[in-house]
């Protein structure tokens, strides 16, 4: 090796790395549903160019949205009318097509659950992170006749028939709760924790 190629190396080998890095980050974690609209989708939905429907029109996502993420995801990913497929861009994954809708529809109105890759491990997330994440939304004022939490004696009355038939109704839905209290992504034993939690916030609050 001649000495401008012993004062290159480091420098070869340090582009190398990176390079690797940037491969290794492209071919990593997946995108949220807003960061794909944000690079790519918003083009044309922010403004409603080319007639596609723009973010934020309820009406016109609507009637979308009722034909079922499947169905939206097939168009997207082969492309109709104006489209391109994949948005024009194929670097977007099939899961990241999903997200990307389904955060588009959310941001008009919809409360779809964003999809998640059930080909990779997912940490378990704690009770008490779901519970500050969605459950708060009602458990915290009681809307909708929500037991409130730290209300003792709430908690002590719907706990009577035992933590299995609690958590049983919250995976099935129960009154104004929706299935998996709205997030479809949960897991049974994710809704578990979350319940443990309240009703432990319930029982230990003073009177």
């Amino acid at each position: 090796m001649n000495k401008t190629l012993k004062k290159l190396a480091p420098v070869i080998i340090l582009l190398a790395f990176a390079a690797s890095v940037t491969v290794q980050a492209a071919q990593g974690a997946d995108r949220s549903g807003k960061e794909v609209v944000d690079k790519v989708c918003s083009t044309c939905h922010a403004t409603g160019a080319n007639g596609a429907p723009k973010i934020g029109d309820q009406a016109a996502w609507r009637k979308r949205s009722e034909r079922g993420l499947a169905d939206l995801t097939a168009n997207a990913i082969k492309g109709i009318r104006k489209m391109p497929a994949h948005g024009g861009n194929q670097n977007v994954s099939d899961l990241e097509i999903e997200r990307a809708i389904t955060f588009m529809v959310n941001q008009s109105g919809g409360h779809w659950a964003e999809p998640i890759n059930r080909t990779k491990p997912v940490a378990e997330r704690p009770g008490k992170k779901i519970v500050e994440m969605q459950c708060i939304k009602c458990h915290k004022a009681g809307v909708g006749g929500a037991p409130k939490i730290g209300d003792r004696d709430a908690w002590i009355k719907r706990g009577s028939a035992g933590m299995d038939s609690l958590v049983r109704s919250s995976i099935n839905g129960h009154g104004g709760m929706p299935a998996r209290g709205g997030m479809a992504d949960l897991t049974d034993s994710e809704i578990r924790g979350a319940v443990v939690y309240m009703f432990n916030q319930g029982i230990t609050e003073k009177k």
